[in-house]
């Protein structure tokens, strides 16, 4: 049984890239796409790695594994 919250669209991106390096599998699609959207659009600096990671987050959200999604929160946290 997990003690983990009931996931929920977090309300900025501050909120999105801890719980996307915690608990990355309790995202909702929403906050993954939202996620992605930042990477591609307004983060700086991005990696190849990272833009193509946001891409594929992207298009197919359930498609992106953990530590992807632990990598693009890490990204949100360094656009601070």
């Amino acid at each position: 049984m997990s003690h983990d919250p009931v996931p929920h669209v977090a309300s900025s991106l501050r909120d999105l890239g801890p719980k996307a390096m915690r608990s990355p599998k309790l995202l909702t699609k929403e906050e993954i796409t939202r996620i992605a959207d930042h990477v591609l659009k307004g983060g700086e600096h991005a990696t190849e790695l990272e833009k193509e990671i946001a891409k594929k987050a992207t298009h197919n959200p359930e498609g992106v594994v953990a530590e992807e999604l632990a990598m693009l929160g890490k990204k949100i946290l360094k656009d601070k």
